[in-house]
């Protein structure tokens, strides 16, 4: 009988001293209680649902690993879309394009073509919206050079990305017609408009109609301000091309090269003719001239 009141004894101190302590912890400075909470791990927590609430168990590890990543940088991943192919003998199948912006949400995208200021002066057809659409291999290769170009401080500013057939034909007839020379004196100030096809700035066809090129530039993210490429977009002169160097600075020639380097690294071949343009090399639909508008894609 002794030997039993003892052992109840020792149970009974043994549970007094426990109660002890959850009071002492319950009676912390809440100041002190992430600190406290991220030490002691709680084996339980509760999760709710719309229609329930349940509890489950939580790791030791939890807490503090909740811990560093909400005391750490913000890192995300890149944005990701899951798109299907379009079909290459419909020139109106946009099923295998995708915006620009939802793969890179911070690109500044400045379509020209859909703006009075290019070398036409008045919105191109075909173009809806100020919205960049690539096909999807296009996009993801452009996402992964915008990321290295992210961690030097850079961010891409679009001028043109696919462009529609019907674009290539309003600058074709445009071309045709030599009492339009509004726009001259800003993008062909030293070739006379009658010279524009046959020195191959204005075609019937285009690179971009098969959805895998793209114009662009890069913009300093600290003062907003595009970096000096020592000349314009669809400027039509020699001083566009990558090799011209007469007259340009060490620092627009350093521009320059930064931006093809870095895009030729990640896939993309560069037209010596113009700074801005680059096609990836693999493009997946090289036969396919496309025709739908350029507007938002679901």
């Amino acid at each position: 009988m002794n030997n039993i009141f003892f052992r109840n004894l020792n149970k009974l101190w043994a549970m007094l001293i426990l109660i002890s302590l959850c009071l002492s912890l319950f009676a912390c400075n809440p100041e002190d209680s992430e600190d406290l909470l991220l030490h002691t791990a709680p084996p339980q927590t509760i999760q709710s649902s719309e229609d329930e609430v349940y509890v489950t168990s939580v790791p030791e590890t939890a807490l503090t690993e909740a811990h560093t990543e909400a005391t750490s940088p913000l890192q995300t991943d890149p944005p990701t879309v899951q798109v299907q192919e379009s079909d290459p003998y419909d020139a109106y199948d946009s099923t295998g394009f995708v915006s620009v912006s939802r793969l890179i949400p911070d690109a500044v995208i400045d379509m020209r073509y859909f703006s009075d200021y290019n070398f036409v002066g008045e919105v191109i057809d075909g173009y809806e919206a100020n919205c960049a659409l690539l096909t999807y291999e296009a996009a993801l290769a452009l996402q992964a050079a915008g990321e290295e170009f992210r961690s030097q401080g850079l961010l891409l500013k679009v001028y043109d990305a696919y462009r529609p057939q019907s674009a290539v034909d309003h600058f074709y007839s445009w071309s045709l017609d030599m009492t339009d020379t509004k726009m001259k004196s800003e993008f062909y100030p030293d070739i006379d408009k009658s010279q524009l096809y046959s020195q191959g700035y204005i075609a019937y066809r285009s690179g971009h109609s098969r959805g895998s090129t793209i114009d662009l530039t890069l913009v300093d993210m600290a003062t907003g301000q595009e970096l000096n490429m020592g000349g314009g977009f669809d400027l039509f002169d020699e001083s566009s091309s990558y090799y011209y160097s007469y007259g340009l600075s060490s620092e627009q020639v350093a521009n320059r090269q930064l931006l093809r380097s870095v895009m030729t690294s990640h896939g993309f071949t560069a037209y010596d003719a113009e700074w801005w343009h680059f096609s990836l090399s693999d493009e997946p639909y090289p036969y396919t001239y496309f025709d739908f508008p350029v507007t938002e894609l679901n």
